[in-house]
């Protein structure tokens, strides 16, 4: 699968991931491509360990299974770095984008010795400061088109509003804060 990006989400129940990765899935499914979107259901429970994945790809998609060896991991929760083999399968001439305060040096030892690209991105603090509380999923879904390519700035940010639009119809006071904390984390980043 030449022309196909996977990405393997890592969260905690209640911060988002899971929307996240459906949320990228519908955003690039409106530029054309092929694309996959869901969660590993487990006990998921608030707080618990979860992880989703998408494929994203301008070729049909076959495969249907769990993403075993990523082109990209997003940890939305660093403490996971303590109890989850984040990198497992990663490939190491993707990256891992991680929610963290903490620079990519001070990270790096609890990556298992991987060698590629490794982005830290303070999530918390760009949605404190923009939404009023953590939500970190926002951030982070911004951070890993920046980081990923599969979809171009200008129409990401176009088709997220769009969604934001419809998914807040009834509270708009969420909609602008959400599109400031999608462009702080993706220029962050970039």
């Amino acid at each position: 699968m030449k022309n196909t990006v996977e990405i393997r989400w890592h969260g905690r129940g209640g911060q988002g991931a899971k929307t996240a990765a459906l949320l990228l899935a519908d955003v690039a499914f409106k530029t054309g491509q092929n694309v996959q979107g869901f969660p590993e259901y487990g006990p998921e429970r608030m707080g618990a360990p979860i992880t989703a994945f998408n494929r994203i790809s301008k070729d049909k998609i076959r495969v249907h299974s769990n993403i075993y060896e990523p082109d990209y991991v997003v940890v939305v929760d660093e403490t996971l770095l303590h109890s989850v083999n984040v990198t497992d399968g990663l490939k190491e001439e993707g990256a891992i984008i991680i929610n963290t305060p903490r620079s990519k040096e001070e990270v790096l030892p609890q990556l298992n010795g991987y060698k590629g690209r490794v982005v830290t991105i303070d999530a918390r603090a760009i949605s404190e400061q923009t939404l009023g509380k953590n939500f970190p999923n926002t951030p982070m879904l911004a951070a890993t088109v920046a980081v990923t390519k599969v979809l171009e700035r200008d129409q990401f940010i176009n088709d997220m509003r769009a969604s934001f639009e419809h998914k807040f119809a009834k509270k708009p006071e969420v909609i602008d804060g959400n599109m400031k904390a999608l462009e702080m984390a993706y220029e962050a980043v970039s």
